[in-house]
């Protein structure tokens, strides 16, 4: 621990004039109950409040979490307080006033001194009674309980119920009879090993994001500099601070905890990751604002310190800071079951209802024609297990893999599987302005010299000069924009590009320099040529910046004032104005120019800056001794200046964002902007990213441009609004929700935290699927309670991504528009997905009914049946995953999640009653055309399943008369079988392509998906495999077929094709006016 000497104070805090001056400026400017005046001879205060505003902190998100209303109106009520009453000494002792009352009563508070620091001994009792400076992270699952998660959810709870069905038909049967068929046995086992590989893909995907997610993870401020034990200067860990610590800060560092400031000197901090505003914020001792988000005496933990030194006041640390409620408020949120999540909760509803239903119906029907109740159960338990798609729960893992590892490869990391299709229902997308609409750089957007307006390139792209530097009018302002900034490139970056660089210094002064650069090349070597011989900083009482140089000019040896910093302190400073190659006077009709262009690039909500110059006399300012003082610049301001012209900024959009907005409009997304920073901005920026669009006006600008009073403008006329956190907070709920209901853009600024929350909240109870962005700590809670919460990858704070269910590797809006197709595209693969799965799984229960109902030898075996499912459909299933998108993807609307479910009626119909009825005639056609082809003619095979099975009878007559013994018999069973088993092979080639549209011909779709082609060409040499190869073939009960005996079920794939074309060509011709065959046909 490194010690320094003892500091000096910036000036006295108690015993002199000087801090009585200031504590009773502080008075006066607070407009809330301060001190008055201490008393420096007892020590103690006495007490005289006075209430100068009303007190509102019920909004404040800083305060939201454990508000004390009742406490707050009794201290309005308050007038005189002599010495002590109780309510004071209540409020006093309340920790939420830390940023209003007077220094020396927090000091008392926290038992500290405000210039010498805590001492040991009061660091543990503080540390005791206020706990320490860490974060405690809310509990996480084990990857044991993630791991068991994956294995038992979803649709593996219904493979392993058929498991125990499988395995309690096996013990049934040995109990029984002593020698069963081991095909259940089998069953059970492949459907133990079936839930664990999918249970591992879901695991192993969501470990590995959790993983990539670690890597991002920023550390938390890691050392601070304390005054203790008399003042002395230390290095601590962060973690160690207490309440009640002095803390020193400085450029550069990120603040070690909630800190009320003491001193600062021109003390800036980005707090972009609580507010959303990337202008840095100007810290002072000053409490200005009764709202602790709004009050500059606060820095808060977490945030970076960009420019200047300070001294402050530890007043929170831990989980009581600012950074700290919001983690426990995050924790506490349930965020609720994805929408793919209650789809398959619904999925595994009806498969369960329907799989015991078709079971109570055939165990009444075996009943009634004469099986014995043990037979009867097992139909019941064998149509039980046929119900149940094996194979879906592997595939739909798999598919959802694949899709988040595509994902992954567009910069966006799933971390959560199931998320991946919320994102494709997403009918609002509530995001964040700083960083994910806006570059959250600074930039140079607009100039005013020789009485024109030039736009600046914005672009995250721009290379290269913008201006002719030989342009005397821009010469001018480049010269003082150059010299009048105290901004400089870090070290070590002269192969970045310039925009690129990191910069030591404040946003504004960056991006002017970043923009000079750009211009003229090294801007500190220019500054070089040029001395600096005294300046002046930019502070809130001057609102001006000043630099001298000596220009080195052997013929003109005056000293160069150049000035920057509020545009009408500026130009009220100047005399002169520069334009073109003449400066002229700066009379009334120039002023009037100034206005208008000031308030045109101010309500682009821009920020907008003057610069001005004056070549110093030398007879009052000699080169060699300007004496200049800085203190009091009275004696320089009066010398009449050369106003130069006017500079912009703006934090500009991303250039791919307008049109991601606009994809979101054509897919009828909402797209609503949700800030911390100024409605003018605010509106500024989601006018240029398409929010608002063109021409498009809000009720009071509408107002303004008919003229007429804003409650005569007809609400129908207006579809934007652009509402601040205060409006927002005089709403009721249901005035939220018409708000949200009645207009098609709107844009939310200056949200705190929990309006955020609230905003989400309202979106959802109206139906829609809410995505929220954000990047910082404000934003967390809200990430939580949206159906996808989106958190940024690059500048993201880590509550934020441990909250969020997607993270956006390169902070970019647009990528979340390419996952929004990718999310409804795997909706519409899963769809087909189940149809391809259900059509040959229907067609096996349809087998088994038939076996029940005309008594006819099993159409197709239970291994048969397990190796379709598990085996051949695999590759094909899988393969649907890699279907790119329908043309038309991005112009439907996001699906209704009440109609347009994952299982809707149109699919089991689709299912039940087309694809599985062909498929099952063509197995059927098959499995006959064997037996026709020995002699058994299918009338003859019907209620023939008893004798067929019986191991007694070996001179069974077939429709010729020829006598079968029982080993033929069985041979030619496993034959027709085998005949079965090749027909659902081949109709589920023809049903995987008809499975690549929902809506568009084949023809027009074409069969690029090459990872599908090698998948159909997989099927058939894997059935082939099974059949022809001699030992495998005798244990899986396959028969070698010849390769006539394949041909019977091709007609029934053609029939099948040309069908679903006939289908989808009546779908399109309804589908815009929703007629019949769309509503009937369209799966």
């Amino acid at each position: 621990m490194s010690k320094h000497p003892r500091r000096k104070s910036l000036y006295p805090i108690y015993g002199s004039e000087k801090s009585e001056k200031w504590i009773t400026e502080y008075d006066e400017k607070s407009d809330l109950l301060l001190q008055d005046k201490t008393s420096p001879a007892s020590g103690s205060p006495t007490s005289r409040v006075k209430r100068y505003g009303s007190l509102d902190l019920s909004s404040s998100p800083f305060l939201g979490l454990d508000l004390d209303k009742q406490k707050y109106e009794d201290i309005s009520k308050v007038k005189i307080v002599e010495p002590a009453k109780e309510q004071a000494k209540e409020w006093d002792k309340d920790e939420e006033f830390d940023h209003i009352l007077p220094l020396h009563q927090i000091a008392s508070r926290y038992c500290t001194d405000l210039k010498n620091g805590l001492n040991e001994e009061q660091v543990l009792e503080n540390r005791i009674r206020f706990g320490s400076n860490v974060l405690v992270s809310p509990p996480k699952k084990s990857n044991l309980a993630k791991f068991m998660t994956c294995l038992l959810g979803g649709l593996n709870a219904l493979l392993l119920a058929s498991s125990g069905l499988s395995f309690a038909i096996y013990g049934i049967q040995l109990a029984y009879d002593g020698s069963p068929s081991n095909d259940d046995l089998y069953l059970g086992i492949a459907l133990i090993i079936v839930v664990h590989v999918s249970g591992l893909f879901a695991f192993y995907q969501e470990f590995k994001s959790n993983k990539i997610m670690e890597s991002f993870k920023r550390m938390v401020p890691c050392r601070a500099h304390v005054f203790r034990n008399g003042g002395i200067r230390e290095e601590i860990s962060a973690e160690d601070l207490v309440v009640g610590d002095i803390v020193d800060l400085k450029s550069g560092d990120l603040i070690p905890a909630d800190v009320r400031i003491i001193e600062a000197q021109n003390f800036k901090v980005d707090n972009s990751s609580l507010t959303g505003e990337s202008e840095a914020q100007k810290r002072t001792p000053e409490c200005t604002n009764s709202d602790p988000m709004e009050t500059k005496n606060l820095a808060f933990f977490s945030t970076n310190a960009i420019e200047g030194v300070a001294v402050g006041l530890v007043v929170r640390t831990g989980s009581k800071t600012l950074m700290g409620r919001l983690s426990t408020l995050c924790s506490s949120v349930d965020s609720g079951q994805s929408p793919i999540g209650i789809e398959m909760d619904r999925f595994i509803l009806i498969m369960t209802i329907r799989s015991f239903v078709i079971g109570v119906v055939f165990f009444c029907i075996a009943i009634l024609m004469g099986y014995r109740w043990l037979d009867a159960i097992f139909f019941i338990i064998g149509i039980m297990v046929a119900n149940i798609p094996e194979g879906l729960s592997v595939t739909f893992t798999m598919i959802l893999s694949l899709t988040a590892k595509r994902m992954a490869g567009k910069n966006c990391l799933v971390k959560h599987l199931q998320a991946v299709e919320a994102l494709g229902s997403t009918s609002v997308i509530c995001s964040d302005k700083t960083g994910t609409l806006t570059q959250n750089k600074m930039t140079v957007s607009h100039l005013w010299f020789n009485n024109e307006v030039h736009v600046s390139e914005t672009s995250e792209r721009r290379i290269g000069a913008l201006f002719d530097n030989e342009n005397p009018g821009f010469a001018a302002l480049s010269n003082v924009a150059a010299l009048c900034s105290r901004a400089t490139f870090r070290p070590n970056q002269e192969f970045v590009p310039t925009h690129d660089r990191a910069v030591e210094g404040d946003a504004s002064e960056a991006a002017i320099l970043k923009f000079m650069e750009s211009q003229y090349g090294d801007v500190l070597e220019y500054r070089a040529q040029y001395p600096k011989v005294s300046e002046i900083p930019f502070n809130s009482t001057n609102k001006f910046q000043v630099s001298v140089h000596d220009m080195k000019n052997a013929q003109d040896p005056r000293l160069l004032l150049v000035m920057k910093g509020a545009p009408e302190k500026i130009i009220s400073l100047c005399t002169t104005i520069q334009v073109n190659h003449e400066e002229v006077e700066l009379d009334d009709a120039w002023k009037a120019k100034f206005e208008e262009v000031y308030a045109q690039l101010g309500n682009y909500g821009e920020r907008v800056l003057g610069f001005c110059d004056r070549l110093l006399p030398t007879e009052d300012f000699p080169p060699d001794n300007p004496n200049i003082d800085t203190e009091h610049p009275e004696g320089f301001l009066s010398l009449g200046f050369r106003f130069v012209g006017l500079i912009s900024l703006v934090d500009p959009p991303k250039y791919n964002v307008p049109d991601a907005v606009r994809r979101c409009r054509s897919a009828k997304i909402k797209v609503v902007m949700v800030t911390g920073d100024h409605p003018l901005t605010a509106a500024a920026v989601a006018r240029s990213v398409n929010i608002i669009s063109e021409g498009n006006h809000t009720r009071e600008s509408l107002a303004a441009l008919k003229n007429i009073p804003v409650e005569d403008v007809d609400p129908s006329e207006v579809n934007v609004a652009i509402i601040s956190g205060t409006s927002l907070k005089s709403m009721t709920p249901e005035e939220l929700k018409e708000v949200l209901r009645s207009h098609e853009e709107i844009v939310f600024a200056r949200t705190s935290p929990e309006q955020k929350f609230t905003i989400v909240s309202a979106f959802q109870d109206l139906g829609y699927i809410v995505a929220a962005t954000g990047d910082g700590v404000n934003d967390s809670p809200a990430l939580k309670k949206a159906d996808i919460g989106v958190a940024m990858g690059i500048c993201g704070t880590e509550v934020s991504k441990e909250t969020s269910d997607l993270i956006l590797m390169d902070d970019n809006f647009a990528t979340i528009v390419t996952g929004v197709e990718e999310g409804r595209l795997i909706f519409d693969n899963l769809k087909k997905l189940i149809q391809y799965t259900l059509g040959d799984n229907c067609a096996e229960l349809y087998c088994v009914w038939v076996f029940i109902i005309l008594r006819v030898p099993l159409p197709l075996g239970t291994i048969a049946m397990l190796l379709i499912m598990l085996g051949t459909d695999v590759m094909p299933a899988i393969s649907i995953a890699h279907e790119t998108a329908e043309a038309d993807i991005m112009k439907l609307k996001p699906r209704d999640p009440k109609t347009q479910t994952l299982v809707t009626p149109q699919l089991l119909s689709y299912t039940y009653g087309q694809t599985s009825v062909m498929e099952f005639v063509a197995g059927m056609f098959s499995y006959f055309y064997i037996f026709a082809t020995n002699g058994w003619l299918p009338l003859e095979m019907v209620g023939i399943e008893q004798k067929w099975d019986s191991v007694a009878i070996n001179d069974l007559p077939d429709s010729y008369g020829q006598e079968w013994s029982y080993a033929a018999r069985q041979d030619l069973k496993i034959t027709a079988q085998t005949a079965s088993f090749v027909a659902i092979v081949l109709m589920q080639v023809a049903n995987v392509v008809c499975c690549k549209t929902r809506r568009m011909s084949i023809f027009q779709k074409g069969l690029d998906n090459m990872n599908m082609n090698l998948g159909v060409v997989f099927e058939i040499m894997l059935a082939c495999f099974f059949i022809y190869t001699p030992v495998l073939s005798h244990g899986l009960k396959f028969a070698y077929l010849n390769p006539l005996e394949w041909l019977p079920s091709i007609p029934f794939a053609i029939l099948l094709f040309l069908y679903d074309e006939l289908r989808r060509w009546a779908i399109r011709k309804s589908f815009d006016e929703k007629g019949w065959a769309y509503q009937e046909l369209y799966s």
